[in-house]
């Protein structure tokens, strides 16, 4: 299994002028090769397989940029086109604004180019970069890549990925519990609770889209949009830290309770709040973790009732 971890990372000026520069080049080699791809599609009506190293003779200031993160780019963009042509509803992969785009870009670890030691993490073509380093990380853990990305208010963070083994032996079924979406708050359970958002996330997501409405009616490019885009930014980050938090919480107390959980998902063709679709998946690695059973099923009482029986 893989898991994330995130850090705070404060880099000196000359490691802020690198991170940046590697920002600028994924975002030109993706809409350069994106460009040629068209070009040479319009021309010949076939696809054009270029690569990055293509374009470092003409643009040598791509040479120090992390070719593994040119590498990513590429992939993404190849990712985003062939998922173009095999199912056009897909949508066409647009190019990267300078001004509205993502800051990020991905690197991997290969022959220990990447390495967490002493607070900071060495990036390639970068060096150290202290970071908050706040929790330990398993020795069994593999290093298998990492994301660094600037969000809206100038801060950068180091999104780790590592590799590792779960816990091999499964736990016999002695309790179980049902989960079911609940249209009135988030879920169900077989228990007769009904668990919501506490009235704290439900006041930040009125909040939200109180000011949301207020963005769709100002001119656009206007000062003043721009900085209502920025309140909207902050607003929304809190709402997501407040909801993951809450998730995490109620996912954790489940999977610690009971040794097999029964999910029920709502029927086709309902729209439900993408808060289920984020417990679940809370909920699911956390169960593997710990060798417990998770059963999506569309009775949850008959199969409360089955695990019930083979625990007995």
């Amino acid at each position: 299994m893989n898991k994330a971890y995130k850090f705070r990372m404060y880099p000196t000026p000359q490691q802020l002028t690198k991170i940046e520069k590697t920002f600028d080049g994924v975002r030109f080699i993706f809409n350069k090769m994106l460009t040629d791809k068209l070009a040479y599609y319009n021309e010949t009506g076939k696809q054009l397989k270029n690569t990055p190293a293509q374009y470092k003779t003409a643009f040598p200031w791509l040479r120090e940029v992390d070719s593994l993160a040119l590498a990513n780019a590429q992939l993404n963009l190849q990712d985003a086109y062939t998922r173009f042509f095999r199912n056009p509803a897909a949508g066409f992969p647009k190019f990267k604004s300078k001004k509205h785009s993502r800051k990020a870009y991905t690197t991997n670890c290969v022959n220990g180019n990447i390495v967490i030691r002493d607070g900071a993490v060495k990036l390639p073509k970068i060096g150290l970069v202290k970071i908050k380093l706040h929790r330990t990380i398993p020795d069994s853990y593999k290093l298998k890549s990492v994301t660094v990305k600037c969000d809206f208010k100038g801060r950068y963070y180091a999104c780790v990925l590592f590799e590792y083994e779960p816990q091999k032996t499964d736990v016999l079924p002695q309790s179980c519990i049902g989960v079911e979406y609940s249209d009135k708050g988030l879920f169900t359970d077989s228990n007769g609770r009904e668990i919501g958002y506490p009235p704290y996330i439900q006041k930040t997501l009125k909040k939200l889209r109180r000011e949301k409405k207020r963005l769709a009616n100002m001119k656009y490019k206007s000062n003043n949009r721009d900085k209502q885009h920025k309140k909207v930014l902050k607003i929304r980050e809190k709402f997501y830290r407040q909801r993951d938090d809450f998730l995490h919480k109620q996912s954790r107390q489940i999977a610690n309770a009971y040794d097999c959980v029964c999910i029920k998902d709502p029927a086709q063709g309902v729209s439900y709040d993408f808060g289920w679709a984020l417990f679940k998946f809370f909920l699911k690695y956390k169960l593997l973790e710990k060798g417990k059973s998770l059963v999506m099923t569309d009775n949850i009482a008959l199969s409360k009732m089955l695990y019930s029986f083979q625990a007995v």
